[in-house]
């Protein structure tokens, strides 16, 4: 079976975690402040906060956002759902914007259309998290204009995106326009850590406060323990209410050592990507915008004229290990019990229904990628 993702590991990956496991520390040792300098300068953010996993960094960006019970969240119906529990983990509402039908990614028109009615009935969300659909960047500077003089939050949801650029050409990561971004590192993702995450930001403050998230809410920092320990070096004090959510020198030295395969991953992505477009261009389908600053995490296509279960059950058979992303986060049993019903959101579901997710990872070989090309051909014909 050919999947639709898949880790590439290089035997310096391999060698960077053995020394980890042959040293003293294999946690909260060196690895973890050396991997999110890394992420600094790879991305220009100021600070990051490595965690173990993508849905434990969109928890702890809500908790810095102040994001509580009362308070709404929005982000889109086109995600895995963690993009959403993130903001019901703490509490708060949650609701959804539309996704634009060409770009898959969060529509500027009906974010408009939502926060005019938002503010009329004095619901204007806390936080947007916004979602890079499938590693393309949405239009973070539209967005920034759009939602600042309201004073929300925004957090950018980029477990697709490491490695991708905006439309303004910053690689993302680097938050100009947002509080926090949000990374995935699980093996599927433009980097693999096994399993962990990060959040990048700007400011120092919500550096220090999600560092005490992800760390039971403990610090040992002098200046916040005050005077009286200072001559008492085993001290520490807990000042929120933290999780242990992180990320082990083993993870981040994977991490970090894939760091440095980056750029090559997303290019192979890319080029992948290229000969989907032109192979495809004669089907029953709807391709993806080529868009080349995308970091290329998914190749989702639309079927136009056929049955999306009788496709995706021939391509499996034929040993093409299609998949679908994503079923939309509000026609789960969860938030239909929270009121959400089908055709709330028409572009987000109208998608879904004819989605298809291809192949499409740095070691697919040209023999495979054909061979998705042709049993695809056979299956359409």
């Amino acid at each position: 079976m050919i999947p639709y993702g898949k880790h590439t590991i290089f035997p310096d990956d391999i060698d960077a975690v053995t020394q980890v496991l042959e040293q003293g520390f294999l946690t909260q040792g060196q690895q973890v402040p050396a991997f999110e300098r890394a992420l600094c300068d790879y991305t220009g953010a100021a600070f990051a906060v490595a965690c173990n996993s993508g849905t434990s960094g969109l928890h702890i960006a809500c908790l810095a956002a102040g994001v509580t019970s009362g308070e709404v969240v929005w982000t889109v119906p086109n995600s895995f759902a963690a993009s959403a529990n993130c903001a019901r983990y703490c509490g708060a509402e949650v609701d959804f914007v539309d996704i634009d039908p060409v770009t898959r990614n969060l529509c500027t028109a009906s974010l408009v259309d939502k926060l005019h009615l938002a503010a009329a009935e004095n619901k204007i969300p806390k936080v947007i998290i916004v979602v890079h659909f499938a590693g393309s960047s949405c239009d973070m500077a539209e967005i920034a204009a759009i939602t600042e003089p309201f004073g929300i939050t925004l957090v950018e949801d980029a477990a697709h995106a490491l490695g991708a650029q905006d439309a303004q050409q910053h690689v993302v990561g680097a938050s100009k326009y947002s509080a926090m971004t949000v990374l995935s590192f699980h093996p599927v993702k433009s980097i693999t850590s096994a399993e962990g995450g990060a959040v990048l930001t700007n400011d120092d403050e919500l550096a220090a406060l999600l560092r005490r998230y992800a760390s039971h809410g403990i610090t040992r920092d002098p200046a916040m323990l005050g005077d009286a320990h200072q001559e008492e070096p085993w001290f520490y004090a807990q000042f929120e209410l933290g999780f242990n959510y992180r990320l082990s020198d083993v993870h981040a030295a994977l991490g970090l050592s894939q760091l440095k395969h980056l750029d090559s991953f997303v290019a192979r992505r890319y080029n992948l990507a290229q000969v989907y477009h032109k192979a495809l261009a004669d089907l029953p389908v709807i391709r993806p915008v080529l868009d080349p600053n995308s970091a290329w995490h998914l190749y989702m296509i639309e079927l136009v004229e056929h049955d999306r279960k009788q496709v995706f059950n021939a391509l499996r058979e034929r040993g093409i290990g299609v998949n679908v992303h994503y079923i939309p986060i509000h026609l789960h049993p969860y938030y239909q019990q929270l009121g959400f019903r089908p055709g709330q959101f028409p572009n987000a579901e109208h998608y879904y229904h004819r989605a298809l997710t291809l192949p499409l990872f740095p070691a697919l070989s040209a023999d495979n990628q054909m061979e998705v090309i042709t049993q695809l051909s056979e299956v359409l014909s």
